[in-house]
């Protein structure tokens, strides 16, 4: 996933004194894990990805790769990669971060055992040899383009060897570099943090960070205008006048290289048939899902993944709005009289929105849909599991290269959990990704995506429907706060008056 810090670096520095010294974030959804490992989405990354624990690397806000706990690399050949670590830098247990601790953290991602589910961003990783205690070498399998910008993603988070032998669930006792550590977390409702006195870099003015889980959409943004809260994130696109014009709040915008999309699960009639899910894609009006629901924050998707992303093919168009060619394909699948399914969604206001609207607007295929809205961590879950039929969910591109789209959303191997949880499989976009993965020449690997982008969409295993815009309420006193594109809160700089 994606960037650490801002674009200041860690070892640059970060907040200034304040006033206030304790953040509070109202925000819609509680971690599900807060093992680097084992998490596969945002809100969780939300609360460990650079705070409580950090990589060798982290990108900054124009997504360029910075040095964190490595100080430099090398390219020593086509298969190696040396870094030299920093020195002087504890864990939250007190322990020296040094090599083996990069060496420990990979092995565990990579370890069956561990069954991380982005264990696929180090496969190619055959050995990691420790040089001495601070320069470490990772060998590659083959030569592998994107693997610093992997090495940022939250699932390189370095983590202190003894916890890893401790016996203790990780997932509930995280301990890392970073400058914040756990200090508690009642289930459901909030995730407090606290500065780690002995971090290495320079603290920021907060000395704790407190996430308050908070479903209600106008209760986050009602926190911050009332002051209860400094920082209330997501916010609804209904609220951005009530945010502007608020004497006490004011609205955040953030780039992102996410989409929205709605997906369908392959291993269930009827969408194991291509034609079906292109009529749904045809009888679906994205424009209008755009501008009613999310009153044009956004922009439309014509892709499998966003423009802002490396690999992104802008010779696409996406599927028009089109009813009669969507009824014609309804009939040529056997199913001109529609049928009767579900879609999921978690409880995310603009979701439910979008999952309203596609419910009206297939009533024109005769397609009954039934609405199921999960929460969280059961969501996630039940869709790892397969247990849906159609959903709603988005996709936040770590690392701005093709390859984090591709691989986690399309790849057979990522199956459930770990991405593709509309169960695609297609051995010749299997092929285009894998190819993706090796070649080192930029022009080629563009045309490899170039081509797997048209398969997909063709396939239509997912309709992307918008390129995502973050949008958040802080109050007037808060400064410094933005979203990194990949989704994770840039909490450095933040100062409160």
């Amino acid at each position: 996933m994606s960037g650490n810090a801002g674009d200041t670096g860690k070892s640059e520095g970060g907040g200034k004194s304040s006033e206030t010294k304790d953040l509070i974030v109202a925000t819609l959804s509680d971690a599900t894990k807060l093992d680097p490992h084992l998490g596969t989405d945002i809100p969780s990354a939300n609360i460990y990805h650079g705070r409580i624990y950090e990589g060798l690397v982290y990108q900054d806000k124009n997504m360029e790769i910075q040095p964190l706990l490595a100080t430099s690399w090398e390219k020593l050949d086509d298969l190696t990669w040396e870094f030299t670590l920093r020195e002087n830098v504890k864990f939250h247990d007190g322990t020296d971060f040094t090599a083996e601790a990069v060496k420990r953290t990979i092995e565990r991602v990579l370890d069956e055992k561990t069954a991380s589910a982005r264990a696929n961003l180090f496969e190619m990783i055959t050995e990691v040899k420790v040089i001495n205690d601070h320069k470490v070498q990772l060998i590659t399998e083959y030569p592998y383009a994107p693997l610093l910008a992997n090495l940022s993603h939250y699932a390189s988070g370095i983590i202190s060897p003894t916890a890893i032998d401790s016996g203790k669930e990780i997932a509930q006792n995280p301990v890392g570099t970073g400058p914040y550590k756990l200090a508690n977390w009642k289930i459901g409702q909030e995730i407090k943090l606290e500065q780690f006195d002995k971090y290495w870099g320079k603290q920021s003015g907060l000395k704790t960070i407190t996430f308050k889980v908070i479903p209600e959409d106008s209760t986050r943004v009602a926190m911050v205008e009332t002051g209860e809260a400094h920082i209330a994130d997501p916010v609804p696109v209904t609220e951005v006048d009530r945010i502007t014009n608020s004497d006490s709040m004011k609205l955040v915008r953030s780039d992102s290289l996410g989409n929205d999309y709605i997906g369908f699960n392959l291993n269930k009639e009827p969408f194991n048939n291509v034609k079906v899910r292109q009529a749904i894609s045809y009888a679906i009006d994205t424009e209008s899902i755009i501008s009613g629901v999310y009153n044009n924050v956004g922009t439309l998707a014509t892709s499998t993944m966003g423009p802002a992303i490396w690999g992104f093919n802008d010779k696409l168009k996406g599927y028009s709005y089109d009813l009669e060619k969507a009824k014609a394909l309804m009939a040529e699948a056997g199913y001109k009289d529609g049928f009767k399914t579900t879609i999921w969604t978690n409880d995310n206001k603009a979701r439910m929105d979008v999952a309203e609207v596609v419910q009206s607007q297939l009533k024109g295929l005769g397609i009954d849909l039934e609405i199921k809205v999960v929460e969280w961590g059961a969501y996630l879950e039940g869709t790892g599991k397969g247990e849906h039929d159609m959903f709603i969910l988005g996709w936040s591109n770590m690392t701005g290269d093709a390859d984090y789209n591709q691989y986690f959303l399309f790849h057979s191997a990522a199956h459930g959990n770990t991405g593709n949880r509309a169960f695609y499989s297609n051995p010749k976009v299997d092929d285009l990704i894998n190819k993706g993965r090796q070649e080192t020449d930029p022009e080629k690997r563009l045309a490899i995506y170039a081509e797997a982008q048209e398969i997909e969409m063709n396939d239509a295993p997912m309709i992307f429907f918008r390129n995502s815009e973050y949008i958040s309420a802080i109050g007037k006193n808060v400064q410094g706060f933005w979203i990194h594109p990949s989704g994770v809160y840039m909490l450095d700089d933040v100062t409160v008056k």
